[in-house]
């Protein structure tokens, strides 16, 4: 199947690995998705959501070469 995790290497991560990984609670997380700052994530159901392990890289890289920019 084209495009599934095991041929791409994607993950799925819940909130407390987005949590872990970005330093934000979920009260910032979800607030950062309605403001369109931070990546949308992905209904797994009725009461879960995940986000694209790719996507919280990208946002990670980018506030880290804004942060750089910035000191410049």
């Amino acid at each position: 199947m084209q495009g599934s995790p095991s041929t791409t290497g994607e993950r799925l991560l819940r909130l407390p690995d987005v949590e872990l990984r970005t330093g934000l609670k979920k009260s910032a997380i979800y607030a950062g998705m309605k403001q369109g700052t931070f990546p949308p994530g992905v209904k797994l159901g009725q009461r879960a959501t995940a986000w694209s392990e790719t996507s919280i890289a990208v946002w990670i890289e980018a506030k880290i070469s804004a942060a750089v920019r910035s000191r410049t």
